[in-house]
């Protein structure tokens, strides 16, 4: 191989690669930001992602450059790593695309129409189009059109040079046998990785493949390995472009890698151990530059195939190689305070931004902290620790001001106007939060009531159900006379006229407050509490007959008088029945229910000379003991069975 050939190759080389990147850069100008909007916004499942990479990767040429730029999505946190698998494994179908063009580059023809269709007419016309548009239409899109003319015909002219330099080495024996190296699967693959490496294009390593296969001395048994390896090498400058990103940067830079490494080493594994017992008659047929595409076609999309299916593998995978600590854990916790979901409920929206803002305040009270640390124990490990730190303070800043920025003047108002024309009962704001004048004359216009309290969201919600438990809580009314005794409540009952109202006049005279009277409002408020009240009619009136009705709130004070009270014992009166026995001893409770709440309940028989008012305040007393622990009955009925077992023992 001589000078002239060796230069006349390295320049076909560079114009291919120079057309290449001319091609795809123009193709993206010409998309403006649509590839990456289509690109992160529609990637919500695995087969969209997939064809998108593919689509993409296909326009823009380059496999490398689609998982860079997602790489840099993932990174600034505009899309999810599960969502950039799909589209890396499209761009790994999507490359194979440029093996068909430059499958173009070798139409020839002699004469007539086959010669208008040659490469060389096809090139040429391409180009001339493309100058036209490049130096006469001044506007764009139409000067990048004429950009991507240009860069075709490049790319198409750098194949055609690759091909003439290469095509006298079909007689040389050197090269042939230097060929015949690359049968060896091992070598093979060392060398498409090697080689793509250098260039950093995967499809830039299948043209010269191709360029070479017009030499008839590239076989297939030499083609398979490369074509494996040129797919590991493609992973290089993705690697190198996932340097100073994140954890999920370097995660979805890695994922490139082990999709081209499985194919690798799953495809050799089973390729040549079925070869070893078969013996593939095809292993020597050789290779023309529409067979290689083919070839490189079949396995990257055979790859993919076998791979789909284990996506959530693949992302548990690459979170188990790169695994977070608690520190990246919560600040993208903080990051997903900011779901654009919110931005429908300005409120809501501004309060998770209060929260994403606590966040960043306490990154960057440690960050401080550790540049502190610095002045007395300094290292590069720490500096660089603290420089990362505050990368990621900058990223709180920029998604904060991003997320608040979609919060425009008119677009708040519209949503504010939506929320509280909605027939809302009223608008309550906490924290000492002052509404803007924006919602006061909203609130004005549909009568809404808006309120302002001094307490904290959280407290001030548990006031309000509190609240609601009461007033919502199921409720029945009962005949009966309800007073608080030293701090119990007391719910006296019994048949008309028995002496109820007496009892209770007889104990709001030694102290005591009334409730109700004749009628008690009972409410359930939770699974063991009772709730009484007087309803608004009756409240602080009795009713004593041969007197009449009296207001005890005027008679006695505001002392005497009580609105609600818990109701936690029950006494019933009853006429004496010298028939009927009578616990003496309550070592047994017993029970009334209401709304399937049991409360203790004692029955007072009632005999001329009985002080009511007096039985009323022990029965309350000793409850209020027996909640304590002590329980009088039971403690006479242990000193009895002690007496028993000690006379037993004198015996």
């Amino acid at each position: 191989m001589g000078i002239t050939m060796v230069l006349s190759l390295l320049s076909g080389v560079a114009l291919f690669l120079y057309g290449m990147a001319l091609m795809g850069d123009s193709l993206k100008k010409v998309a403006g930001n649509k590839l990456e909007l289509i690109l992160y916004k529609l990637t919500n499942s695995p087969i969209k992602g997939l064809l998108l990479g593919t689509v993409v990767t296909a326009i823009i040429q380059s496999s490398s450059a689609t998982t860079v730029m997602v790489v840099g999505f993932v990174n600034s946190g505009m899309m999810k790593v599960a969502q950039a698998i799909g589209i890396i494994m499209g761009a790994n179908i999507g490359t194979s695309i440029t093996g068909w063009i430059l499958c173009l580059s070798y139409i020839d023809g002699s004469s007539g129409i086959a010669q208008l269709l040659s490469t060389a007419t096809i090139s040429a016309i391409v180009a001339i189009i493309g100058i036209i548009f490049r130096t006469f239409v001044k506007k764009k899109p139409y000067s990048d059109i004429g950009d991507i003319m240009l860069g075709f015909a490049i790319l198409m002219f750098g194949m055609q040079t690759m091909s003439g330099a290469v095509s006298p080495l079909k007689e040389n024996p050197h090269f042939v046998s230097l060929l015949t190296m690359f049968k060896n699967p091992f070598m093979g693959i060392l060398v498409g990785i090697a080689f793509t490496a250098v260039l950093q294009s995967a499809s830039a390593s299948v043209g010269i493949l191709q360029a070479l296969s017009i030499t008839g001395s590239i076989t297939f048994a030499a083609a398979l390995p490369i074509t494996m390896g040129i797919g590991v090498g493609a992973a290089c400058p993705v690697l190198l472009s996932s340097i100073g990103t994140n954890k999920n940067g370097k995660r979805t830079a890695l994922i490139y890698l082990l999709n081209d490494l499985f194919g690798m080493i799953f495809w050799s594994i089973v390729f040549y151990s079925v070869n070893a017992v078969v013996h593939f008659t095809f292993m020597d047929m050789v290779m023309s530059p529409v067979s290689i595409a083919l070839l490189n076609s079949v396995f990257r999309i055979a790859t993919i195939l076998i791979l789909a299916p284990f996506i959530s593998k693949i992302e548990k995978l690459v979170f188990f190689l790169i695994k977070d600590t608690d520190e990246d854990n919560e600040e993208q916790a903080d990051f997903d305070l900011l779901e654009e979901r919110f931005l429908d409920y300005p409120p809501l929206a501004i309060s998770q931004s209060q929260m994403a803002v606590n966040g960043m305040a306490k990154n960057a009270r440690k960050n401080l902290m550790r540049a502190f640390e610095l002045l007395t124990d300094f290292s590069d490990s720490k500096f660089n620790k603290i420089q990362e730190k505050e990368n990621m303070i900058d990223k709180y800043e920029d998604k904060l001001g991003t997320y608040l920025m979609q919060l425009s003047d008119e677009e708040r108002t519209f949503k504010y106007e939506r929320f509280i024309s909605s027939k809302i009962p009223c608008v309550i704001f906490t924290t000492k939060m002052i509404p803007g004048p924006e919602i006061l004359e909203l609130c004005n216009r549909y009568q809404v009531p808006a309120f302002a309290v001094d307490k904290s969201t959280s407290v001030f919600m548990a006031e309000i159900i509190r609240w609601l438990n009461v007033q919502l809580a199921p409720m029945i009314s009962i005949h009966g006379v309800l007073v608080d005794v030293f701090g119990e409540g007391v719910l006296i009952m019994g048949e008309s006229g028995i002496g109820k109202s007496e009892a209770a006049l007889e104990l709001i005279k030694r102290g005591h407050r009334l409730v109700s009277d004749d009628v008690v409002e009972i409410s359930r408020v939770s699974d063991i509490t009772l709730v009484g009240t007087a309803p608004d009619i009756t409240r602080h009136f009795i009713e004593l007959r041969g007197i009449g009705i009296i207001d005890v709130k005027t008679l006695f004070g505001v002392e005497s008088v009580k609105d609600t009270q818990s109701i936690d014992l029950v006494i019933k009166l009853e006429e004496w029945d010298k028939e009927k026995e009578y616990d003496r001893l309550g070592l047994e409770e017993e029970y009334i229910e209401f709304l399937g709440n049991k409360v203790v309940c004692h029955s007072l028989p009632i005999r001329p000379g009985r002080n009511l008012a007096i039985i009323v305040e022990t029965a309350a007393v000793n409850h209020r003991q027996k909640k304590m622990g002590y329980n009088a009955a039971q403690e006479l009925y242990r000193r009895v069975q002690a007496n028993l077992v000690k006379k037993r023992e004198e015996k």
